[in-house]
């Protein structure tokens, strides 16, 4: 997530880059065929582009609402996880018993047990969240592909703990249950099933009513619910009838752009030719930065730095139930570094 008040000039060529130097190839390269060879024929009249524009602007804009749809929904599921996790963790402290069979410290180990596996549960459904799809930038077989991948490289160098799901799972979860993540290909799935199991278990046990069971099991529920619409998002990609026409429209426009643009420009003389460059640029670079926007802000579980900061809101709801269970030694929020959060 980018957390600078208005992107910065690095963002904006991190992001646009290559395409504003091609843009600017093109552009320059029709306006010396027109100036220096004459080739008045390429030329067509301003009418016809200037309806693909309008068409293309209508069609773009409705992909990038689509896309900050996405987006949105995204973040309203890891906001609806944070409050529930704490509600969760709640109920769970909060537990008490007459029953004097068990034993004081025998519950307060459970209760930690548990809230403990619901973090290492948010780290685990993280880090499948960013196994990347066939559709994301990060998985592209290109050069921008590979670009994807140095942004996705740099992100994680800037955030130590961006790779370290495994120690955190390590670290809140047991031996025997650490050892049967390679068992299960979802392992955040397995996680809250072992919650209701040992929830049922302290009901049977007469710790906790069956009230508080149903309570508790509510809220577990409520994060099956949560997983599953982010799958949704994660899993079913924005329709590429939609996106892929976009983008083919995009380019197709940009490249009618100079050849409409020159001619109506060259009416002025031949000054007027060459200023049509830099117009061109700047009216090929809005489109593409469009475009851009919405292809990327449709995948919000991608890795890159368009992204829901789910490491920040791991790292925020670990802290507040570890201060829950009496905790002293608390981890470090998440800051943001070079105007990125993740």
């Amino acid at each position: 997530m980018i957390t600078t008040k208005y992107v910065n000039y690095k963002q904006v060529l991190n992001l646009s880059g290559v395409h504003l130097i091609l843009i600017s190839i093109w552009c320059t390269l029709i306006a010396v065929l027109f100036y220096f060879f004459n080739w008045h024929w390429m030329t067509i009249p301003w009418v016809p582009v200037a309806l693909i524009g309008t068409a293309e602007a209508f069609l773009v804009g409705f992909k990038n609402n689509q896309a900050y749809d996405r987006l949105w929904e995204a973040r309203k599921i890891w906001g609806g996880i944070v409050n529930s996790s704490r509600s969760f963790a709640s109920m769970v402290q909060a537990f008490d018993t007459k029953n004097e069979e068990i034993g004081a410290f025998d519950l307060e180990d459970r209760k930690k047990r548990i809230i403990y596996r619901h973090i290492a549960w948010l780290y685990t459904f993280r880090e499948q969240l960013l196994v990347p799809t066939e559709w994301e930038h990060i998985s592209t077989e290109n050069k921008f592909g590979n670009i994807n991948l140095r942004r996705n490289r740099l992100i994680k160098a800037g955030f130590p703990d961006y790779g370290r799901a495994p120690i955190f799972l390590h670290k809140y979860l047991s031996e025997e249950e650490y050892d049967r993540k390679s068992e299960y290909k979802n392992f955040a799935t397995y996680l809250i099933s072992q919650q209701a199991k040992d929830i049922n278990e302290l009901k049977n046990m007469n710790a906790i009513t069956d009230f508080n069971q149903t309570q508790l099991q509510n809220c577990l529920n409520e994060f099956y619910g949560f997983q599953g619409q982010a799958e949704r998002i994660k899993k079913f990609p924005s329709p590429r009838q939609f996106a892929s026409t976009a983008f083919v429209f995009n380019i197709l426009f940009i490249t009618l752009l100079p050849l409409g643009l020159v001619n109506e420009f060259a009416k002025l003389g031949d000054w007027g030719i060459w200023t049509s460059i830099p117009f061109c640029i700047i009216i090929g670079w809005i489109y593409i930065i469009m475009e851009l926007v919405g292809d990327y802000s449709e995948n919000p579980f991608a890795g890159l730095m368009f992204d829901v900061p789910m490491l920040s809101i791991c790292r925020t709801i670990e802290i507040d139930l570890l201060q829950m269970t009496g905790e002293t030694e608390l981890p470090d929020p998440i800051a943001s570094k070079n105007g990125v959060l993740v």
